[in-house]
This record gives structure tokens, C-alpha cells and sequence, in this order.
């Protein structure tokens, strides 16, 4: 076969192997309702869904059509959005049950674990699961994706749910495609990436074939109009992004002022010598709007800590705390009995619903755009009736920081743009482009 034969035939459309649905829980919005008959149709598919758009609902609605009245059903969920998830499937009529492991479950129906338990369970007793917050696959270690992926392989219907991600990461594309048994990784990156001295990165001529066999299997929607219906109820109110840069004297070894991060010997310096500054900015910031519930975020656990002893009743969730304490604590911010958490975006900033919250801090970045918007995204996002204000603290030197997810946050957009209009035209034509 040559490369072209073997190019065509892995862009022949994904073969349909799940269930007719006619009929969806009347709480579906219709576009929502079109995402899951579609889902269930594919059998094997990814739903890459904006946050607030309704992922959970839709996952447990695929979940039921899929398992029918004597099936078992698992979504597999980050511990802290397993009990929230629970709770969504109430919405739409479903008892699921937060199970451990296997001897937990009693019967057919809806089950959810979180990802460190998935090798307490046979997948063989599964008819159909679903990884939420699928991007998981991206930040595992390469044993444990490959657990996953392989651990999967015998359920007949799988469902990977997450944000819209870009088209030209490999690490998201290629390990959703092996999970749900569209494309190896392997072959998936010698067809459509490239790999140089920077990296693995998607060939100039391949985004077009790409997106045509991507849309045979995953559907991407970042409002309810990328589906071509109103966004009645779907636009936000706004994001006030507020940077406040702390000028704050640092001797940089061999320069006369400082003037880059290397100079200092490293961002973790910087954050250092500037931490007490920063952190009484964010506390100020906190202490004098002290009617609001506050989201904090940073990424060293000495500035949690400190933030802790200046911030009046605050709650400081960090690694050292169990999986379940840790669970407790995010619900418990939810529900408004802590009114200020400070946590890091490693630990919280993954699946959580808190549009109740629209001041939030962030006591330095890193370089990641993705942390960024997904910490974002917890109170920012549909549901969120206020406009949501986002404070940046950040020494002087660090604003090159902050000029960096910029632009990656402009690039996301431009790309993700592309990829819902690609996949929408692939959608409502197959033999489009």
C-alpha cells in the first residue's frame, strides 16, 4: 500500500456502529439533544464542548441511550468532578452512583469513578464508558494513557468528552482518536504531523483531510450558533482581565538593572524574592471586597500559605490534602460554606461549575495557556451571570509572562475558530472540501 492508498483510506468515514435515538430527556436543549443522537449514531465519538455548554447532562444522557435498561454505563471523571457529577445526572433522571470499585456496584444502571480506580473494574461488564475531561490522556504519564486506551478496548461504545482543543496538538488528537479506536498514535502522526527540531507539528496540507475524517467522529461547538441555533441564554457577560505588576527591587547577578528572567536565575527566583509583595497585593484585593466570594490561584506552596495567614477565614487546598478532602472542599466552595479557596490550577482548575464566583486572583502564571483558560473557565463560563473579574499579579519582570499567553490565548482562538467551522461544513456535507 502506498502512503497516498493508506492516506485515502484512513480518511473513509468512520463506520457507525452505535443506536438510533429518538426520543431525549425534555431538559436537552435541542442543540444539545442533535449533539447526543449524533454521539450515540457514531457509538465511539468525542463531544469537544466549551465549558458550560452542558457536557456532563449530555454525557449522562449518550450514557443511557447507550446502555439501554440492563447495561452498566461508567464515566470515568478527576475525583473533585466525580460527586458534581452525580449530581448533574439527577438533571436528566439518572441515579448515577460514585463507586471505588467493582463490588460497590449493585446492578445495571450508571456508575462513575474517578481515574485512579479505573484497574478496579472489568471493562468487559461495561457496554458503554466515558473519559470526562478527556484531556487527561494529554497530561498522563505515558503509562498510564496507555492503560487507558488499552484498559477500554473491549467496550463497544466510548465516549471522550472535553473542551474544544487545538487541531494542531498531537498529544490531545491522537490519544482521543486511539481511545475511542479511530487511529493509532503512530499512524495518526505519520499521516497528518511532521516532527522537526521543535517538534511534532500538523503538515501545512493536512489540516483540510484532517478536520474532514475528525469530523466523522468528533463534533466541536463553542456556542450554540457553531450548530446554527440561537445563543439565546449563551452569551456571556464579560471578562475584566486585570494585571497588576508589583515593582519590586531584585539584584540581578552581572546586570546593573534586571531585565529578564534567566538574569535572576529563574522564574521559581522571581517568584520568590517577589512573593510577599504579590501576595499582599492579591490579599488587599480580597480583604476589600469582602462580600464576594473569591477564587485564588497560584502555583507555590508558599504563596498558598501566606495567602492563607493574610486572607481571613480562607481555606487553602493543596497537595498534601487527600483526594477526598480535596473533593469535599471544591463542592464545599460551590455550595458557599468556604467563600474564599485558594488553591493551585493543578489541583482545581479541571471540570468544576462555579458561576456563583466572578472575583478571582491569580498570583503568578506559568507559561501553560491552557491552565490559564481552564481556571478561567471555572467561573467564567455559560451559566455565569456577572461579569467575571480576573486579577493578574505579577512582578514587572514577569510580564513577559503574561505577554506570552497573550498570544497563545489569540492563536487558541484562531484555531479553534477554524476547527468549528471545518467541522460544521463537514457535518451538513460529508463531501465537503
Amino acid at each position: 500500500m502506498t502512503y497516498q492508498d493508506f492516506l485515502a483510506a484512513k480518511l473513509a468515514r468512520v463506520h457507525e456502529t452505535g443506536v438510533t435515538v429518538t426520543n431525549h430527556h425534555p431538559m436537552l436543549h435541542d442543540w444539545q439533544a442533535e449533539i447526543v443522537t449524533w454521539a450515540a449514531h457514531v457509538g465511539r465519538a468525542a463531544i469537544w464542548a466549551d465549558t458550560g455548554l452542558g457536557k456532563t447532562v449530555m454525557q449522562v444522557e449518550w450514557l443511557r441511550h447507550m446502555i439501554g435498561p440492563r447495561g452498566y454505563g461508567l464515566i470515568v471523571a478527576p475525583l473533585a468532578v466525580c460527586h458534581q457529577t452525580v449530581r448533574e445526572a439527577g438533571k436528566v433522571d439518572v441515579v448515577a452512583k460514585y463507586v471505588r470499585d467493582a463490588s460497590q456496584m449493585a446492578g445495571p444502571g450508571v456508575y462513575v469513578t474517578n481515574y485512579e480506580m479505573v484497574q478496579h473494574f472489568d471493562p468487559s461488564e461495561f457496554r458503554a464508558v466515558v473519559l470526562d475531561e478527556a484531556s487527561i490522556l494529554k497530561q498522563s504519564d505515558g503509562k498510564t494513557r496507555t492503560m487507558l486506551i488499552r484498559h477500554f478496548e473491549p467496550v463497544p461504545y466510548r465516549l471522550a468528552c472535553t473542551a474544544t482543543p487545538a487541531p494542531n496538538d498531537p498529544e490531545e488528537l491522537t490519544n482521543q482518536a486511539e481511545f475511542l479506536g479511530h487511529m493509532s498514535r503512530v499512524h495518526m502522526l505519520a499521516a497528518y504531523f511532521i516532527h522537526d527540531d521543535v517538534g511534532w507539528r500538523l503538515k501545512g496540507h493536512a489540516r483540510r483531510p484532517m478536520m474532514k475524517w475528525m469530523a466523522t467522529w468528533a463534533l466541536a461547538i463553542r456556542k450554540p450558533s457553531d450548530m446554527g441555533y440561537p445563543d439565546t441564554g449563551y452569551d456571556l457577560p464579560g471578562l475584566n482581565v486585570i494585571p497588576h505588576l508589583i515593582e519590586v527591587p531584585i539584584e540581578a547577578e552581572g546586570q546593573l538593572f534586571p531585565t529578564d528572567l534567566g538574569g535572576v536565575g529563574g522564574r521559581a527566583a522571581v517568584r520568590r524574592e517577589t512573593l510577599d509583595a504579590r501576595c499582599e497585593t492579591a490579599a488587599k484585593l480580597v480583604t476589600d471586597d469582602p462580600d464576594e466570594p473569591w477564587l485564588i490561584w497560584c502555583g507555590l506552596n508558599a504563596e498558598a500559605q501566606r495567602l492563607n495567614d493574610l486572607i481571613p477565614n480562607s481555606v487553602n487546598v493543596d497537595g498534601s490534602w487527600s483526594p477526598e478532602e480535596k473533593a469535599q472542599a471544591l463542592l464545599d466552595f460551590a455550595d458557599g460554606k468556604i467563600t474564599r479557596l485558594i488553591t493551585k490550577p493543578s489541583i482545581a482548575s479541571m471540570g468544576m461549575n462555579w458561576q456563583h464566583c466572578a472575583r478571582m486572583a491569580f498570583v503568578g502564571l506559568s507559561d501553560s495557556y491552557e491552565q490559564y483558560y481552564q481556571a478561567i473557565r471555572r467561573c467564567y463560563r455559560y451559566g455565569q451571570h456577572r461579569v467575571v473579574d480576573a486579577h493578574v499579579v505579577l512582578s514587572e519582570l514577569e510580564g513577559q509572562i503574561a505577554v506570552n499567553i497573550a498570544r497563545k490565548e489569540r492563536e487558541a482562538a484562531h484555531i479553534t475558530a477554524h476547527l468549528v467551522k471545518a467541522m460544521r461544513a463537514n457535518r451538513e456535507d460529508p463531501d465537503h472540501g
